[in-house]
């Protein structure tokens, strides 16, 4: 691609992950003249590289093998011996992520977006060299910039990996071997989704946390599902503990700590997975040369994603957002549109979904119940569980439900959380119900196509005023 550092750009981008390539792509559609720079020998970042895409292709080996083994007989598929041949599981992996990587570059290069690979670094606000491979030196001039440099896993102290028997997110998505056994510090969906995917695989797992909860995020009746799902599949959770040493042995791993009422506990694998903690990647970028400031790690910005410095945005798992791909692109596209000199909106967070790809998958937006009594919310709520849908009994999928949480005087939504069959899917229905501002009434008259399982989602929303049909 061409590298020309003569020219001025509009606007350079400093990292290529889903908030930084979309920014670009977006910038160009707008006539903007666009740079982005990428230390990785690829784009896509951490979600498309090391994230997102890797782990969702893993899950979804991970369900053809549970269903082939363990379900296709109740459909009346009979298979022979089947095995996990997890070295082509890999080899998917890979093929996945290298052609989405390329669906990037392919993008940069139809939308005329000017890449320069390696190491960023301010010389001054509009100013930033890029140090490639070689130690060759180039010198981008840009009217804005946008920080995208996203997220990388924050060391534990006492329990530091070593990429063999204590490993991190990253580390687990390369291991060549389903390991006999793990323990998953951590029960954010980073953990519950390596938990699930591992002890489908066959590996005894038990999850850690220090809550008492699976997904402490949300809202409390999908945690509880969850964890009883969870125990159904044979994994194993340690929660309200917090671990507090961790030791190798000849086996493996070993890790000891207390649980909130003073218990000792002590559990053995032959690997740990160390899924709490990331921090913002700002190292080596030269801010100091600039007027941005860094809060608890993060970039501090506005509403609009402006920084202490004019002309300097930051968006994605630089600032303190939630770290979620999705954001990230939104938060670009908003980012470069101010640029543009387009009139755009701040996110509205609480119309921002969050997505786990466990099994049974997990998705919400909006305010949990107690949320929104905390808020002084007049709370009224509608669930419709799976197993009266006959959708998710074709599916065999049966396990969750849809949970409304509106409010009384205006009937308005105020949150949507779902456990079960393509949640991660069903959840956008809510996100435009709510983007709409629709009440749970009109949710609930929407003609919803039978049989599926998005009847659930109607079928709840009925629920809020007590008119469930089929539960």
């Amino acid at each position: 691609m061409a590298t020309d550092s003569n020219g001025q750009f509009d606007v350079t981008i400093v990292g290529a992950g889903p908030g930084g390539y979309v920014a670009a792509i977006r910038g160009s559609q707008l006539g903007l003249k666009v740079a982005l720079i990428e230390k990785d020998k690829r784009l896509g970042g951490t979600c498309g590289l090391r994230g997102c895409i890797p782990t969702k292709q893993m899950l979804m080996s991970a369900h053809i093998y549970e269903q082939t083994t363990q379900h296709a007989a109740e459909f009346g598929v009979n298979v022979g011996n089947v095995t996990l041949d997890f070295g082509k599981v890999l080899k998917r992996k890979n093929d996945v992520v290298a052609k989405n990587a390329k669906g990037v570059e392919f993008l940069m290069k139809k939308n005329k977006v000017t890449v320069f690979k390696g190491a960023a670094r301010f010389v001054s606000p509009k100013q930033i060299e890029v140090t490639g491979e070689d130690g060759g030196k180039q010198t981008v001039d840009s009217k804005n910039v946008i920080i995208a440099t996203g997220s990388v896993v924050r060391p534990i102290k006492g329990f530091e990996t070593d990429g063999e028997r204590v490993i991190n997110s990253d580390h687990i998505l390369e291991m060549e071997q389903v390991p006999k056994s793990l323990l998953v510090m951590g029960a954010g969906a980073v953990g519950v989704e390596f938990a699930s995917v591992y002890s489908r695989f066959g590996c005894e797992t038990t999850i850690i946390e220090l809550m008492p909860r699976l997904l402490p995020g949300e809202d409390e009746e999908i945690s509880k599902d969850l964890m009883k799902a969870f125990r159904k599949r044979g994994i194993k959770q340690q929660l309200d503990t917090k671990l507090e040493k961790l030791e190798k042995s000849d086996k493996g791993v070993v890790v000891t700590g207390k649980t909130t009422k003073g218990e000792d506990v002590r559990l053995e694998a032959e690997k740990l997975l160390v899924a709490v903690g990331r921090m913002t990647y700002t190292e080596g970028l030269g801010l100091e040369k600039t007027k941005v400031e860094l809060e608890r790690g993060s970039i501090v910005v506005d509403e609009f994603l402006r920084t202490g410095e004019e002309g300097v945005y930051a968006i994605g798992d630089a600032i303190p957002t939630p770290w979620l791909a999705h954001l990230a692109s939104r938060e670009g596209i908003i980012a470069v549109e101010q640029i543009a000199g387009h009139k755009t909106q701040p996110v509205n967070l609480r119309l921002v979904p969050s997505c786990t790809y466990c099994d049974p998958e997990v998705a919400s937006v909006g305010l949990t119940e107690a949320k929104a009594r905390e808020l002084g919310y007049d709370v009224k709520t509608g669930k419709f569980p799976f197993s009266a849908s006959g959708k998710a009994r074709i599916l065999g999928e049966e396990e969750g439900f849809v949970k409304i949480v509106s409010e009384k005087k205006y009937d308005e939504i105020l949150g949507v959380h779902i456990m079960g069959p393509h949640a991660t899917e069903l959840i956008a229905e809510a996100c435009v119900a709510m983007q709409l501002e629709s009440t749970a009434e009109e949710l609930g008259r929407t003609i919803h196509a039978h049989p599926t399982v998005s009847e659930s989602v109607m079928e709840a929303a009925e629920g809020v005023h007590d008119l469930t049909i089929h539960f």
